[in-house]
C-alpha cells in the first residue's frame, strides 16, 4: 500500500505560514493599504468645491438676478389680469333728465347642432318671444343656414331675454353687452353726439369728453385653475368698486325741445337749408339750449348722413354781417370817437378805395344817430362812425375781441374766427370799411354769442359751455371746469348799447321779436354767404337775429339763424326774428322771468326790414 504525500502547494502554504510566526505562533499577516494620492484628495475636493459654487451661482440667479422676472412668469401662470367693462358715465340736463346711459341689450345666438327638441318646436316657442316679429316658419327656415353661432335678434331688453332664458332650450345662447342709450332720441344729438359700437365717442361731448365719461375701471387679479378657469373665491371685493357721478350739462331739455320746434317749423316755411339756436346765460357762459336743424337720433347713427354729426354753431365759420354791428358801436365808443348822441349824414352810399358801398336798402337815411343807425341798420352810418377810429386802432379793437382764435368751448371741431392780417388790413381802407358792417371777416356763431354775452354782462368775455360738472345721485357737485374770463368793455358802454338795441325791437328792423311787458334788445341781420375763394354766392344769405334780455338787468342772449331761406321777403326781421320771438317766449316760461316794471314806457313802432 503506498503512502500519501501532501501536495507541492499545499506545502508550501504550510511553510510560508511557518515562516511568518517569528515565536513560533501561528499569526496572519495584514495588508496595510498604501497611502492615498494627495493629488487625488485635492482633485475630488476641487469638483466638491465647483459644484458647491455652481448651486450657489445657480440660486443667485434663480432667486436674485431672475427672481423678479420668474417671480412675474408663475404669477402669469397662476393669475389672469381682469379689466371689467365699467358703464360710462350717464349725461343729464340741468334738471337730471337723463340724455345718456349705458343699457343692457341682448344678442340671441343659436346651435341648431345642439338642439335637443324637434327644430319646428323651438321655432314656434322661439319666433313670439323676439323683437324682430318674425315668423315661426321663416325662422325654421334660418335654422338650416348654420350650424353653430347663427344669430338671429339683438338689441333685446333684459325682460325680453328673460323669457327667452326661460325656455331652457340647449343650443340657445343670450349674449349680454352694454349699449349706449339716448332716451332723448334727437332732442340733444348735436351736443351730446354718439358713441360707436366700441363704445368709443365720435361726436359731440360723447367724444370731446371721452375720458371724462369712462369710468376707472379697477385692476383686478384673480387665480386661475391650469386650464385657465378662474377660481370665483379670489375675485376681488372692488369689481364691482367705481363712482356712480353722472356728467350734468348746463342744457335745459325743455328749453332745448321748444327752440327746436319753432326752428323746425320757419326751415319749412321758408325751405331753408339749415338753421341753428344758441341760448346763454351771460353771467357765466352757459349754454342752456343749442339747437342745430337737421339732425340725427343718434341711437341709429348709422343711418344719418356724415355732415350731420358736425355741430355747425361751432364748427362753420361765416360773415355776420349787421348782427356785428353793435359790437363796432361799442369799439367806437369805448375808445372816444363818437358819444351815443352823435349824428351821422346817411346819403345812401359811400366810395372806398374804388369800390362803392350801399346799404340794403340802396336809399340813404339821411342825418342819423347812432340808435338810428342800429334801428335801419345803415351800412353808411357805420362806415362814417368806424372811420373816425385809426385803422390801427380799429384792428387791435378787433384782435382784442378774440377774432383769429377760438372761444374754447367744450364740443370737438370748433373752428378759429378769420380776421385778416393787419398789414393788408392797414394798407387797404376798404377792408376797415367793410369790418365796419361785419363783412371781410368771418366767425363762428357761437364767437358771435360769446361777444354779444360781453354787451350783456358788463363788458366780460365768458367761456360759452356746456358742462355744469360731475354730480352724484343727490345732485351734489364734485367737480367742475375752470373756465376763463376777459374784460372787454366798461360797463357803461355796454348799458349804452343795450338801450340802443333796444329801440331795434321797439322801433327798428327787430318789431318781430317784441313781446309786450317785456324789454327786449335785439339786433338783425341778412349776411351774404362768402365763397371759398373770394366774392359772395348769389341770392344765398343767411338771416340771423339776435336778442338781449330782461334790458333792464341783462342775463341773457339768444342767437337764431337760417341759412338760405327761400323766397322774397327773406330778411334777418321776416324769417329769423319771429323764432327769437317764440324761444324767448319759452325763456320766459321756464325762467319764470317778471315782466318788466317800466315795459309801458316803450312803445312799439315797426322799422325798416333787415
Amino acid at each position: 500500500m503506498s503512502q500519501l504525500r501532501p501536495k507541492p502547494s499545499s506545502r508550501r502554504r504550510q511553510r510560508k505560514n511557518s515562516a511568518s510566526d517569528g515565536f513560533g505562533g501561528n499569526q496572519k499577516i495584514v495588508n496595510i493599504p498604501k497611502p492615498i494620492s494627495r493629488k487625488r484628495v485635492f482633485l475630488v475636493w476641487g469638483v466638491l468645491t465647483l459644484g458647491i459654487l455652481g448651486l450657489v451661482v445657480r440660486l443667485y440667479k434663480l432667486q436674485i438676478a431672475d427672481g423678479e422676472k420668474l417671480l412675474e412668469t408663475a404669477r402669469r401662470q397662476q393669475t389672469t389680469h381682469l379689466l371689467p367693462y365699467v358703464p360710462r358715465r350717464s349725461i343729464v340736463d340741468s334738471l337730471g333728465n337723463v340724455l345718456a346711459i349705458d343699457k343692457l341689450k341682448y344678442t340671441v345666438f343659436v346651435h341648431p347642432k345642439n338642439f335637443k327638441f324637434p327644430l319646428d318646436l323651438i321655432a314656434q316657442k322661439l319666433a313670439p318671444l323676439l323683437p324682430e316679429k318674425i315668423s315661426p316658419a321663416d325662422l325654421l327656415a334660418k335654422f338650416s343656414k348654420r350650424q353653430t353661432g347663427l344669430k338671429i335678434a339683438q338689441g333685446l331688453s333684459e325682460e325680453e331675454a328673460k323669457k327667452i332664458s326661460q325656455l331652457n332650450f340647449d343650443g340657445v345662447d343670450l349674449d349680454r353687452q352694454y349699449v349706449r342709450f339716448y332716451p332723448q332720441e334727437n332732442s340733444t344729438a348735436e351736443v351730446i353726439g354718439y358713441v360707436n359700437t366700441d363704445h368709443l365717442g365720435q361726436a359731440g361731448l360723447e367724444d370731446s369728453q371721452n375720458q371724462l365719461l369712462s369710468r376707472s375701471a379697477p385692476e383686478l387679479f384673480v387665480k386661475q385653475t391650469a386650464q385657465g378657469a378662474i377660481l370665483p373665491g379670489f375675485l376681488s371685493k372692488k369689481i364691482l368698486d367705481f363712482d356712480q357721478l353722472s356728467l350734468q350739462l348746463t342744457i335745459d331739455l325743455r328749453l332745448q325741445r321748444a327752440a327746436r320746434a319753432a326752428l323746425v317749423q320757419q326751415l319749412k316755411k321758408y325751405n331753408a337749408k339749415r338753421g341753428a339756436i344758441i341760448v346763454m346765460d351771460a353771467q357765466d357762459g352757459s349754454i342752456l339750449a343749442m339747437v342745430c336743424e337737421p339732425t340725427f337720433d343718434p341711437n341709429h347713427y348709422s343711418d344719418a348722413k356724415i355732415e350731420l354729426f358736425k355741430n355747425w354753431a361751432v364748427s362753420d365759420l361765416y360773415e355776420p354781417g349787421s348782427t356785428f354791428k353793435p359790437i363796432n358801436v361799442a369799439i367806437a365808443l369805448s375808445q372816444g370817437a363818437i358819444q351815443p348822441e352823435t349824428v351821422v349824414f346817411d346819403s345812401g352810399s359811400i366810395e372806398v378805395d374804388g369800390w362803392k358801398i350801399l346799404n340794403a336798402s340802396r336809399a340813404g337815411n339821411g342825418s342819423i344817430n347812432i340808435a338810428q343807425i342800429l334801428q335801419v341798420s345803415s351800412n353808411i352810418g357805420m362806415v362814417e362812425i368806424m372811420q373816425r377810429l385809426p385803422k390801427d386802432i380799429f384792428y387791435d379793437r378787433l384782435k382784442k375781441l378774440g377774432l383769429g382764435v377760438k372761444v374754447g368751448i367744450d364740443l370737438p371741431g370748433e373752428a378759429a374766427s378769420h380776421l385778416i392780417d393787419k398789414k393788408a388790413f392797414l394798407y387797404n381802407s376798404i377792408e376797415a370799411a367793410t369790418a365796419a358792417f361785419g363783412q371781410g371777416f368771418s366767425l363762428t356763431p357761437i364767437k358771435l354769442l360769446q361777444l354779444h354775452g360781453a354787451l350783456a354782462n358788463g363788458g366780460r368775455l365768458v367761456t360759452p359751455h356746456l358742462i355744469k360738472g360731475l354730480v352724484d345721485p343727490e345732485g351734489k357737485i364734485h367737480w367742475q371746469p375752470t373756465l376763463r374770463t376777459t374784460n372787454l368793455f366798461k360797463p357803461e358802454v355796454t348799458r349804452q348799447v343795450v338801450n340802443m338795441m333796444e329801440t331795434v325791437v321797439t322801433q327798428g328792423s327787430g318789431t318781430a321779436a317784441y313781446i309786450p311787458g317785456y324789454r327786449i334788445a335785439g339786433k338783425t341781420g341778412t349776411a351774404q354767404k362768402a365763397k371759398s375763394r373770394g366774392g359772395y354766392i348769389p341770392n344765398a344769405k343767411i338771416t340771423s337775429f339776435v336778442a338781449i334780455l330782461p334790458v333792464e338787468a341783462p342775463r341773457y342772449v339768444v342767437l337764431v339763424l337760417v341759412d338760405e331761406p327761400q323766397g322774397e321777403n327773406t330778411f334777418g326781421s321776416t324769417v329769423a326774428a319771429p323764432v327769437a320771438r317764440s324761444v324767448i317766449e319759452s325763456l320766459i316760461t321756464l325762467k319764470e322771468l317778471p315782466p318788466s316794471p317800466d315795459a309801458a314806457n316803450f312803445k312799439i313802432k315797426p322799422g325798416k326790414r333787415d
